[in-house]
C-alpha cells in the first residue's frame, strides 16, 4: 500500500491541502510563540524590568515546551497525530488570547500565561510534521518538510510588521490577535484525515487504506492492503523507554536541537531589545530591523528545503551549524561598529538568520525522519523537548553573561555583549559537529527503509 505512495511523481490536490493546513498552522504558531519579544521592547521601559526579569518572561514558554514536546508527542503515538494537533492549536491560541488581559507591570501573568503557549507550540511542532511526512512520498518527504517549516518566518515577521505600527500603549492587541490560529483547528476538520502509517500500525488496515485512498485521490480498493493485514499480528505499541534503544537516533536529534533551539532562541528573543539597548532606537524602529531577519531567515529556509534533497540531511545539518555559529560570534564582536554605514551587529545578524532560522527547515524534519515510524512523534517530541532546555539557556544565559541585575535602559553599557555572542554561537557550532560527523542519512530512503536501517521489523 505504501509502495503506491512512494512511485508518486506529482502530489496531489488533498495532499497539497495537508500541507496547507500544516504551513498555516505553523506560521500562525510561530507567530504567537515570538509575540513575546517586541512586546518585551515595549514594557521594558515603563515597566523598568531588569535583565533576570525580562529573560524569565523569555524564557518561562521555554519550559513549557519542554513539558508539551514530551507530553504530546508521546500523546500522538497513542491516540493519533489529528486529535493531538487540533488539541495543541486550541492550546496555544487561548493562552496567547489570555494574554490580553495582562496588567500593568504584569510581568509574573506575562511569565505564567507564556508557559502555557510554550506547551501547545511544543507539542504541534511535534505532531504536524510527522502527519504531513506520512502521507508525502520519499521523493518529496525532505522538501516537503523544509516548506512546512521554512514560513515560520513569514509568522515571526507578521509580528514584526503589526508591532512595527503599533501604537505604543496598545501593545496587549497583538496578543488578541494571536487567536486567529483556533481557525486552523476548523482547516483540519475539513481537510485532513488521521495518519495512515499511524492507523497501519494500530491494526486499522481499512482505516489506513482509506485515509491513503483519500489523500492520493483514487478509491480504497485501488489500492493493496499491508500483508499485516491477513495476519494475526498485535498492534505496536509505543513505549517511551523504547527510544534508549536508539542512540544514535538520540545523540543527533536531542544534541542537534539543544545546539540550534539555544543559539536561535537566545538571539532572536532577545533581538528587539537588543537593538533598543545597543543600537539607540524605538520598538517601532527595531521591529522593522526584525523584518529584514525575517525575510533572510524565510529565504534560508527555501534554500534548506531545497540543499536537503541536493547535499542530504547529514551536510545541511552541519552547514547550518557552521554558518550561524560564525556569523552569531562576528555578530557580537560588532555590535557597536558600523558596515556600509549601518549598524554592523544588525546586518551581520539578518546575514546569520539565513543559518540560524534557515536550519530549520532541517532541525525538525530531521528529528522526526531519523526515528523509527512506531516512535516518530515520541522520537521527534523528546528531541524538541530536550532541545528546549535551549529556550531557556539561551536567553538566561545571555542575560546572565551581560548582566541580569542589569536594567534594560539604554544608557547601561553593555561590554559582555561579545562573550554572550560567543556563548550562543558555540551551541550552533555543536550542532554542526553533531549533525555533519554523527547523524543517519535519510535522503532518498522512504519511512520503511529508515525503519529497516535502525533495526525495526517491518511488515
Amino acid at each position: 500500500m505504501f509502495d503506491v505512495l512512494d512511485r508518486q511523481t506529482t502530489l496531489t490536490g488533498n495532499q497539497k491541502k495537508i500541507i496547507g493546513a500544516a504551513i498555516i498552522g505553523d506560521a500562525l504558531e510561530f507567530f504567537d510563540y515570538f509575540l513575546i519579544s517586541y512586546v518585551l521592547a515595549f514594557v521594558i521601559g515603563p515597566w523598568k524590568l531588569t535583565f533576570g526579569q525580562s529573560a524569565i518572561v523569555l524564557l518561562s514558554s521555554g519550559v513549557g515546551a519542554i513539558i508539551g514536546a514530551y507530553a504530546w508527542g508521546w500523546i500522538a503515538d497513542r491516540i493519533g497525530r489529528r486529535k493531538v494537533f487540533i488539541g495543541t492549536v486550541l492550546n496555544f491560541s487561548i493562552a496567547t488570547g489570555l494574554l490580553y488581559f495582562t496588567p500593568d507591570n504584569g510581568w509574573i501573568y506575562l511569565t505564567a500565561m507564556r508557559f502555557f503557549v510554550g506547551v501547545g507550540v511544543g507539542g504541534l511542532y511535534c505532531v504536524d510534521l510527522p502527519l504531513v511526512q506520512e502521507f508525502m512520498p520519499t521523493s518529496k518527504r525532505g522538501w516537503v518538510g523544509g516548506l512546512v517549516t521554512a514560513v515560520i518566518p513569514l509568522g515571526v515577521g507578521l509580528g514584526a510588521v503589526l508591532a512595527a505600527f503599533m501604537p505604543s500603549d496598545q501593545w496587549r492587541l497583538l496578543f488578541a490577535i494571536g487567536l486567529l490560529p483556533a481557525l486552523v483547528v476548523l482547516l483540519v476538520r475539513l481537510w485532513v484525515p488521521e495518519s495512515p502509517h499511524w492507523l497501519a500500525r494500530q491494526g486499522r488496515f481499512e482505516e489506513a487504506r482509506k485515509s491513503l485512498a483519500w489523500a492520493l485521490q483514487v478509491r480504497p480498493e485501488a489500492l493493496p492492503l499491508p500483508a499485516a493485514a491477513t495476519s494475526n499480528a498485535p498492534p505496536v505499541k509505543t513505549n517511551w523507554f523504547d527510544l534508549f534503544k536508539y542512540p544514535r537516533s538520540l545523540l543527533v536529534s536531542w544534541l542537534g536541537n539543544a545546539g540550534a533551539q539555544t543559539g536561535a532562541y537566545g538571539v532572536a528573543l532577545w533581538a528587539p531589545a537588543l537593538f533598543v539597548l545597543l543600537l539607540k532606537v524605538t520598538p517601532q524602529e527595531a521591529a522593522k530591523m526584525m523584518i529584514l531577519l525575517s525575510v533572510t531567515g524565510f529565504i534560508g529556509r527555501l534554500s534548506f528545503s531545497w540543499l536537503s534533497e541536493k547535499i542530504g540531511r547529514r551536510n545541511s545539518g552541519g552547514l547550518l551549524g557552521f554558518g550561524a555559529g560564525t556569523l552569531i560570534i562576528l555578530a557580537g564582536y560588532n555590535y557597536n561598529t558600523l558596515l556600509f554605514g549601518l549598524a554592523a551587529f544588525w546586518l551581520i545578524l539578518a546575514a546569520a538568520m539565513f543559518f540560524v532560522d534557515g536550519g530549520f527547515a532541517i532541525v525538525g524534519p530531521y528529528a522526526a525522519e531519523i526515528w523509527p515510524s512506531h516512535l516518530k512523534t515520541t522520537g521527534m517530541g523528546s528531541a524538541y523537548g530536550f532541545g528546549g532546555i535551549g529556550k531557556i539557556i539561551g536567553p538566561a544565559g545571555l542575560a546572565l553573561i551581560v548582566g541580569s541585575g542589569n536594567y534594560l535602559k539604554p544608557d547601561v553599557p553593555l561590554p559582555q555583549i561579545p562573550t554572550a555572542f560567543l556563548y550562543l554561537g558555540c551551541w550552533f557550532l555543536m550542532a554542526g559537529v553533531v549533525y555533519y560527523f554523527f547523524g543517519l542519512e535519510t535522503k532518498g530512503k522512504s519511512l520503511q527503509e529508515i525503519d529497516r536501517e535502525l533495526g525495526v521489523a517491518t511488515a
